[in-house]
C-alpha cells in the first residue's frame, strides 16, 4: 500500500496510523498528528481502491452503503499491512493508535470489528458502524476517541451512538465528543483528541 512513514522523537510513544477520508492520501493526517502526539511516529497509508478516481479505503454500493465482501478484504489487508510494516521499520506492533477521518475511520473501526489486539486505541472522526450481526472480539479497554457532528448530513447521530455502544459492549473504553457542526473535522474535536491522547498515553 503506498505510505509514508515518519520515525518520532519518542520511541515509547505510540505508533498513530493515519487513515484519510475519501479523495485523500497518506499525508492528508500529518496535520492532525502534528496537533495530537507530535513526539510520535507515523504511518500514514493511502487506501486502494479508487471511487471515480479518488482514493478511498474499501468500495462502497452507495453513500453509506457499503460492499462488506470488500470491506471484509480490506480490512484484512490493513490488518496484514501494518504487521509488515512494524517489522520493516521496526515499530511495536501492539503499540499502534488509528487515527482516521469518515472513511478512514470507518475501516480503522473495522479493525477493531474484526480483529483482537490490531490497535491499542483509535481516534474515529465522523465514523459509521462498519458491519453489523458480527461479534466483536474483546476490546478489552482499548481507548477509543469518537469525535461526531450533531449536524452532521452523512451520520446520524443514532449511528454514531451504534457505534460507541458496540465498542463498549466489547470492553472498549470510549469517550465520545459531539460539536454542533457537519461532516468537516474541526479543530475542536481534533483538540479534544488530543487531551485524549494524553489522558491514555
Amino acid at each position: 500500500m503506498e505510505h509514508i512513514y515518519n520515525k518520532g522523537s519518542n520511541t515509547d510513544a505510540p505508533t498513530l496510523l493515519l487513515l484519510h477520508g475519501t479523495g485523500g492520501n497518506e499525508r492528508d493526517l500529518l496535520p492532525l498528528a502534528q496537533m495530537i502526539a507530535p513526539e510520535a511516529s507515523v504511518l500514514g497509508v493511502r487506501g486502494n481502491v479508487l471511487e471515480n478516481g479518488m482514493p478511498r479505503f474499501f468500495r462502497r454500493l452507495a453513500e453509506g452503503v457499503f460492499d462488506e465482501e470488500d470491506l471484509v478484504f480490506r480490512t484484512r489487508e490493513l490488518h496484514e499491512f501494518i504487521d509488515e510494516c512494524a517489522g520493516k521499520y521496526g515499530f511495536d506492533r501492539q503499540n499502534v493508535v488509528a487515527v482516521g477521518y469518515s472513511n478512514g475511520a470507518n475501516i480503522a473501526a473495522s479493525l477493531l470489528y474484526h480483529y483482537e489486539n490490531s490497535l491499542s486505541g483509535a481516534a474515529l472522526f465522523h465514523a459509521m458502524v462498519p458491519r453489523r450481526e458480527v461479534e466483536l472480539p474483546s476490546l478489552n479497554k482499548t481507548p477509543v476517541f469518537i469525535g461526531a457532528g450533531k449536524q452532521d448530513p452523512l451520520i446520524p447521530a443514532e449511528q454514531t451512538k451504534e457505534l460507541s455502544r458496540h465498542l463498549q459492549e466489547a470492553g472498549a473504553s470510549v469517550t465520545e465528543y459531539w460539536t454542533e457542526g457537519g461532516h468537516q473535522l474541526i479543530r475542536e474535536e481534533v483538540e479534544e483528541a488530543k487531551k485524549w491522547f494524553e489522558q491514555y498515553y
